[in-house]
């Protein structure tokens, strides 16, 4: 079953629709690709959903174990490298909320589930997964 539908709309820019839920992004080139820059590029979506696939992993342990971590934010950080044009590393921050008082047994639980989730394991060994805590 398809899961998205893409077209291309021209000058380096896509529009692509998740067919079960009709949400929509739009994808443009870089700036310095040729691009206007003016919204996220594919290498910037690629970056994002490392970020957010570790962020969701963690709120399904934190939810099994009880553990509110709602208002956690990321700082995300690609890093491209040339030759072959490519993305070298994703640097992902999380910063938890600092009203809230986790145990060391609360960090160690949901830091323990930030590699091991389906876009962490799908990208190529080469490319640097950078991954920071701030409680």
């Amino acid at each position: 079953m398809v899961t998205i539908e893409t077209k291309y709309l021209g000058d380096l820019r896509t529009e692509n629709i998740h067919l079960q839920s009709g949400a929509k992004i739009i994808t443009d080139a870089p700036c310095d690709n040729r691009g206007k820059g003016q919204s996220f590029s594919p290498t910037d979506l690629l970056a994002t959903a490392l970020g957010n696939c570790i962020m969701t992993i963690m709120g399904i342990k934190a939810m099994d174990n009880g553990i509110d971590i709602v208002g956690t934010r990321l700082e995300i950080t690609k890093i491209m490298a040339s030759d072959p044009r490519r993305v070298a590393e994703v640097v992902v921050a999380f910063f938890f909320p600092a009203d809230k008082a986790y145990t060391e047994e609360e960090k160690q639980l949901i830091e323990s589930v930030a590699g091991i989730s389906p876009v962490p394991f799908s990208l190529h060994p080469e490319l640097k997964q950078t991954i920071r805590f701030n409680w």
